[in-house]
């Protein structure tokens, strides 16, 4: 039986600490490295972020539409990123925001959550818009797979708030409402739930929402967007010691050298560190 992605992750995190990095190949950062906009500087971006960081990173989180623009090409870049990553013993979150109902959502969990898929990763984001349920195929999947899912709760773009922040009914928020979701799909679960939650890292307070889930709390917006490890306790509280930091151009801007990946990535863990509460 596999062991659940929240297990996993719980010791990928005690292990080499909470840090998450993007590989997401905008052609800017291409360019930037002196690649061109092309399969061959995507395969070469991809594969020196992997071979330079999957030692010392608990998670990868490659970005789904920087390979797919590409075509089958990409795609099969992708595949092979996701293999790579996976091999050399890093947790592979895929960054595809999926969310449709019945038969398509659950197509795309076969896509990326069914072990014997090419794109098979140990953790998918998934969008609940179309109303929590829908994602029920993806869930039954990423248990039977021993996969997880974050799902998009409070997100950091400022046009989320006009939905994730909207008062229901019952008087609460939507963000709230897919929290309380996932704190109940983690009931019971040790040492940590597989259900995630993406809640940004640049939101500030947000002591009036219940972040205890019992799982994950993927924090997008650290480094380029804004946000710093010093900000973490601030905005998760007691949840911190779940939250899963992602940085992505903080980290990718420093290639393509390799130690120059490795000594930005050993900065921003040591920031992470020093920001945990002790005691």
């Amino acid at each position: 039986m596999t062991e659940p992605f929240g297990a996993r992750l719980r010791r990928a995190m005690d292990e080499r600490g909470p840090l998450c990095v993007g590989i997401d190949p905008h052609a800017s950062l291409l360019t930037e490295w002196g690649l061109n906009d092309d399969v061959a500087g995507l395969e070469r971006f991809s594969r020196t972020v992997v071979e330079a960081l999957s030692d010392r990173v608990a998670v990868f989180k490659p970005q789904s539409a920087f390979f797919e623009r590409f075509g089958s090409r990409g795609v099969a870049v992708l595949e092979k990123t996701v293999q790579e990553a996976r091999a050399a013993g890093a947790l592979v979150l895929m960054d595809a925001k999926r969310g449709d109902i019945g038969s398509t959502m659950a197509a795309y969990a076969e896509a990326f959550l069914r072990k014997d898929s090419p794109l098979f990763s140990d953790a998918l984001t998934v969008s609940p818009y179309l109303g929590y349920g829908s994602l029920s195929p993806a869930i039954a999947l990423a248990r039977e797979s021993g996969a997880g899912l974050f799902v998009l709760a409070l997100t950091s773009n400022p046009e989320g708030r006009e939905v994730q922040h909207a008062v229901r009914p019952d008087g609460r928020s939507v963000g709230a409402t897919m929290l309380a979701h996932l704190a109940a799909e983690n009931t019971g679960e040790e040492p940590l739930g597989s259900f995630g939650a993406v809640v940004g890292a640049t939101l500030g307070d947000l002591s009036s929402y219940d972040l205890d889930i019992n799982g994950p709390l993927l924090a997008p917006g650290v480094g380029a967007q804004g946000a710093t490890p010093a900000d973490l306790p601030r905005v998760f509280g007691a949840a911190i010691g779940n939250v899963v930091p992602n940085v992505s151009r903080g980290v990718l801007r420093h290639g393509p050298d390799t130690a120059a990946l490795r000594e930005s990535v050993a900065r921003f863990a040591d920031e992470i560190r020093s920001a945990q509460p002790t005691g």
